[in-house]
């Protein structure tokens, strides 16, 4: 749908929404603008240097990484004592269907 441009002159164009190749690169200047002005101001507003803030990440990734192990330890020992539970459970249930079935024969 285009729009009237009652002031334009003859032979002018006129708006079209979406299909303007001026309002594309103005938006894509915008664009660029805000992720340089976002980048200068995250350098402006950094709390501190990047070397220290990579050696502060590096500390707690390994942190990170420690805790993983240590919870990954921890589930495979919950699972191996459940495991043996289970299986001392199922023992005494065929004994007891074993003494039964024995029973029976009897």
């Amino acid at each position: 749908m285009k729009m009237e441009n009652l002031s334009a002159e003859p032979g002018s164009k006129t708006f079209e929404p979406g299909g303007s190749d001026r309002g594309t690169a103005g938006f894509m200047a915008g664009v660029l603008f805000g992720a340089f002005l976002g980048a200068g101001l995250a350098l402006l507003f950094a709390p501190d240097r990047g070397e220290k803030t990579r050696d502060r990440l590096r500390r707690r990734m390994q942190s990170l990484q420690e805790d993983a192990r240590e919870g990954i330890d921890r589930a495979g020992t919950r699972t191996r004592d459940e495991l043996k539970r289970r299986q001392k459970r199922i023992r005494a249930e065929l004994a007891r269907a074993r003494e039964r079935a024995q029973d029976a024969l009897d």
